[in-house]
């Protein structure tokens, strides 16, 4: 599946397994040679699990997504 980054901003990303919307999509992660997305990361609350890049951010990685459609992403967390 080959996507733009830019493509996923000001999409909202929804948790399959229990309904939960996580936020949207305030950046994405990419190896540096391949430019192949690794990740995305949404703003988040500290209690959420352990997909931290900071305190105040969820990292979501790319094996989590399972959809991505014109207005969310959704995920299974």
């Amino acid at each position: 599946m080959k996507n733009n980054g830019l493509d996923f901003k000001h999409k909202e990303v929804i948790n399959i397994s229990d309904g939960r919307r996580l936020g949207f999509v305030q950046d994405v992660n990419a190896e540096l040679g391949s430019g192949i997305i690794t990740s995305i990361v949404v703003p988040g609350s500290s209690s959420f699990f352990n997909f931290f890049a900071s305190e105040h951010s969820i990292v979501i990685p790319w094996s989590a997504i399972k959809c991505i459609g014109d207005d969310v992403i959704l995920v299974d967390l």
